[in-house]
């Protein structure tokens, strides 16, 4: 069997994306024991990293080694004990695997939904809380099937007066886009590495205020194999996964480092680089660079006579979405991107699925070099497809751009 030598993909599609060389590099680091002090010390740092990615004070921040999905997953078999309301707005496909995440432990769900391509007001939002009465609102912040951005900054003054948790996935917007966990009074957080942070799949920061933890904390239970005279169980429903459990991983993350399961040691490296990476360019300058990038490959599509997919007042920065034109087969010229040009963009799914292609800007690959080869390449197939559209304008439409915005 040879050795691994994926070909020299260009990822431009809503995710994953090319990583920063210096993240590849940091995974290639040797590994340490798992209580071996500069192990924990590094743990220590991730911390502290992530903590000023969320803009938080929380304690409670750390990682849950599996995709974003396993972040999204811990956080709510830990919150929710069977036949806890929770309210879910949907405004594409993400919403719907909040809803499916939910009611596996139990919970009875509720959702209010917007077409996919809108989102949803503060009122639209509080009018259900006060029909639901859940006991926590879960809400994607950017939902890539739609490239859509729902606001957050009045959420959580909705959720406190109606003393509601307030949990939101922010794995496709965070690096890319404004987020503030303290300020917009949210109470959990998960993301994943593999979007704006610049990093594969497969570590999930999140961080958790002071009230989640309490409501974790009533369900602690410590293992009966490692359990000591000063160990307490909590008086709630044990947590039903053992693995999610996060009573039992902020123990292990905690000072007593209580014996969990084995700490994606790789991956940590990798959460702590991209962490790193991010906080030296500066939050304001990545959503700033995100933003730039981002507009120039709206500009350019626009210029391929390609309409653009919902409303950009609310469109995230690092990802947008054309319609399809007709008469072109959009699957095969996605398949001829790839294979001529090697560059990936993505489709969407449900009623979207083969009517959008989704092109990303984030990460690593928000950059002008990168915005301006997939606009030539598209352009290439699209001109030789049957598709009206002015040579040249594409790449022209993006220059301008940069030619009035700087970083």
């Amino acid at each position: 069997m040879d050795r691994l030598n994926p070909p020299p993909r260009l990822l431009m599609g809503p995710g994953p994306i090319n990583c920063y060389p210096r993240v590849l590099s940091a995974m290639a680091t040797q590994l340490i024991g798992q209580y071996d002090p500069v192990m924990t010390g590094y743990m220590n740092e991730v911390m502290a990293l992530y903590r000023q990615v969320f803009n938080t004070r929380n304690q409670a921040t750390l990682l849950i080694d599996g995709t974003s999905r396993a972040g999204i997953e811990a956080v709510l078999v830990s919150c929710i004990e069977p036949g806890d309301k929770v309210l879910v707005p949907i405004f594409g496909r993400f919403g719907h695997l909040l809803k499916e995440i939910a009611e596996r432990a139990g919970a009875k769900v509720h959702c209010i939904e917007v077409a996919w391509g809108e989102v949803f007001s503060p009122e639209q939002i509080e009018d259900a809380i006060k029909l639901v009465k859940p006991k926590l609102l879960a809400i994607v912040q950017g939902d890539t099937s739609t490239t859509m951005l729902q606001p957050l900054e009045h959420l959580g003054e909705i959720c406190r007066r109606h003393d509601v948790l307030f949990y939101s996935d922010a794995t496709a917007s965070i690096g890319g886009n404004p987020f503030d966990t303290d300020r917009w009074q949210l109470d959990a957080v998960s993301v994943g590495l593999q979007k704006c942070l610049g990093g594969p799949s497969g570590s999930a920061p999140i961080t958790l205020s002071d009230r989640f933890v309490e409501v974790v904390k009533k369900r602690r239970h410590v293992e009966a194999g490692i359990k000591a005279a000063h160990h307490t169980q909590g008086i709630g429903r044990r947590i039903t996964s053992n693995y999610f459990d996060l009573s039992m991983i902020l123990d292990y993350w905690g000072p007593e480092r209580l014996n969990h399961h084995t700490e994606a040691t790789s991956m940590l490296y990798c959460a702590r680089e991209c962490a790193i990476n991010l906080l030296e360019e500066g939050l304001d300058n990545s959503i700033v660079r995100h933003e730039l990038h981002g507009k120039a490959m709206l500009a350019g599509v626009q210029g391929l006579n390609l309409q653009v997919f919902g409303d950009l007042k609310h469109k995230m920065n690092n990802v947008v979405g054309v319609y399809i034109p007709d008469g072109i087969n959009g699957d095969g010229l996605r398949t001829q991107l790839l294979d001529d040009f090697n560059i990936e963009i993505g489709t969407s799914f449900g009623p979207l699925h083969g009517k959008i292609w989704r092109i990303g800007t984030m990460g690593y690959n928000s950059r002008k070099d990168t915005v301006l080869h997939t606009l030539q390449s598209m352009e290439s197939l699209l001109r030789r497809s049957g598709h009206r559209l002015t040579t040249g304008q594409a790449v022209d439409n993006a220059l301008a751009v940069y030619e009035t915005c700087s970083l």
